[in-house]
């Protein structure tokens, strides 16, 4: 065996009882997920918006910044479903560089996985606390979801995972609802089936457990764009490959067919500065086909209080240090923009 054991880690349920979550603040995650369930189902017409940094990696700044987004909140609340995008897990196609709070709490010391499974619920709560908003983070990991799931009211599943049998079986098990992104290859019947597996029952092997499964039925269906054999970045928010999935829809049985986009990643070229116009398209698109509005409950927005991105020894407070984000002042002008177009 070439794995070498540094430490063992406490149990999901150690940790949520060494940082629990406050009953009062339990009663604001069960109505923010009932809500955003209804929106799911059809049954509210306000628009989800998942919006914040590409990693969470400084919890003052993170906090900060949900707060921000509270006060906006406060506004558009009879419009909008706002939930602040705290990612803790960060994907690295290469398996290098920072790979968020949850390996590394402070990104320039060595990874301590312990103290950011700490770290981590910390700032969830404290961002809960402060702005009575829950939040979305990825499913980068399935047996990690368990740590923090009582704090999220949204979870996703990435491009690289969504074909991964682990990740679709735990979806089918999680209470809230989880979005599968299109893999990176833009071909949709793979996304299709991951939702399909997540709806399903299942009884499979979780940490250690033989467990069964209800299945999920608020699964659903998350644009993210594609990359070519070529490298080249490919949008799949238009008009034609909205229709697309919808016809794609039709061919399930599945009680809450949904859509959101995600204006960043292959749909944006990762330039940030392109999110707005991609919003504002996707917006525009819904106006004009019924069906495109019925179906398209949403989207996601990568944001921060300064926008681009920096390197970690920049220490520019409110920065991303991984993909570049929307600033606060766009963020704050995209946001009412959205509530005056829904």
């Amino acid at each position: 065996m070439s794995f070498l054991c540094v430490r063992k880690i406490p149990s999901p349920e150690e940790i949520k009882k060494l940082i629990p979550l406050e009953n009062n603040l339990k009663e604001i995650k069960s109505e923010r997920d009932a809500e955003v369930k209804e929106i799911l189902a059809g049954k509210s017409n306000k628009f989800i918006v998942i919006i914040g940094p590409c990693s969470a990696d400084d919890e003052n700044s993170v906090c900060e910044y949900v707060n921000r987004l509270a006060k906006v909140n406060e506004e558009v609340k009879d419009k909008l479903f706002i939930i602040p995008r705290i990612y803790t897990n960060k994907p690295r196609t290469t398996g290098n560089g920072y790979k968020g709070m949850f390996h590394q709490p402070n990104p320039e010391k060595s990874p301590n996985i312990f103290d950011g499974l700490i770290s981590i619920r910390k700032m969830f709560i404290r961002s809960i606390k402060e702005s009575h908003l829950t939040s979305a983070d990825e499913m980068l990991y399935p047996s990690n979801h368990m740590y923090y799931d009582d704090l999220l009211t949204y979870t996703t599943v990435g491009a690289r995972s969504v074909e991964n049998q682990q990740h679709r079986l735990t979806a089918s098990g999680v209470d809230i609802p989880v979005g599968m992104k299109n893999p990176t290859s833009g071909d949709i019947s793979v996304m299709f089936n991951s939702i399909q597996a997540a709806h399903s029952k299942h009884n499979f092997l979780y940490r250690y457990n033989e467990v069964n499964t209800t299945g999920n039925p608020y699964a659903h269906v998350i644009m993210r764009g594609s990359v070519n054999q070529h490298g080249k970045n490919i949008p799949n928010y238009h008009y034609e490959d909205l229709m697309r999935v919808a016809e794609a829809y039709n061919k399930y049985d599945f009680p809450y067919p949904a859509v959101i986009v995600d204006a960043n990643h292959a749909n944006s070229m990762k330039i940030f500065s392109e999110q707005p116009r991609i919003v504002q398209e996707v917006l525009n698109t819904r106006k004009y086909n019924c069906d495109i509005k019925n179906l398209v409950k949403g989207v996601m927005v990568e944001s921060y209080i300064e926008e681009g991105c920096q390197k970690i020894d920049d220490h520019i407070y409110g920065k991303s240090i991984t993909d570049s984000c929307l600033g606060w002042e766009a963020t704050e002008k995209l946001l009412y923009y959205i509530a005056e177009q829904v």
